[in-house]
Order: C-alpha cells, then structure tokens, then sequence
C-alpha cells in the first residue's frame, strides 16, 4: 500500500493515456463538464463498484477540487490498484483550459 498518492498536474493526466480516469462526483456534477473518456462512479458507489475498473490499466482518480478523488484513491490502493489523484480536480483541469465533455 502507497502511503503516498501521487498526485498528477492536468498535464501529466491528459498525458497518461493508458490509464483510466474515474470522475468520483455526484452525478449532478457532471454537467459541470468532464473528462472526456472518463468513467463514472460516485464516491459513495466506489466500494460496491470498484470490480468495474480494469486492474490491468491505472487509474486516476478525479472530482471538483481533489478531497473525494483523494479518499478514493487511497481506497484503491488499498484494494491493489495502480492509482493516482488528480491535484486540483475539474477545478484546475478548467481552470488550465483543458477540454470538457
């Protein structure tokens, strides 16, 4: 288990295209625009829907400024998924002029 997130700028994210991005926002959230590509749990779905996500491919996790994502990354990691957060979530994704869905 990673005491350690890593924590990737929108950048090195939109870089990781092998990886999976989990956008863990309620789903009323979502017309705030998202990922394109990006998969949907809500956080408080994730541990019932975790077996969902490829294990084979990273994840990155994703939410409005990085608490959530966090709180789910470090739940996947603890479940052995090669994972990482999103610093500053959609916030900073729009913020950086980075494409929506």
């Amino acid at each position: 288990m990673n005491p350690q997130i890593p924590q990737l700028t929108p950048a090195q994210a939109a870089d990781r295209t092998a990886a999976v991005v989990l956008d863990v926002r309620e789903a009323a959230e979502l017309a705030e625009g998202r990922i394109a590509g990006s998969t949907h749990i809500p956080l408080g779905q994730l541990p019932a829907r975790a077996f969902e996500l490829d294990r084979a491919r990273p994840v990155i996790t994703v939410c409005r400024s990085g608490g959530r994502s966090s709180q789910a990354a470090r739940f996947l990691d603890g479940q052995g998924y090669d994972v990482a957060n999103l610093d500053g979530g959609m916030t900073r994704w729009i913020a950086e002029g980075r494409p929506t869905a």
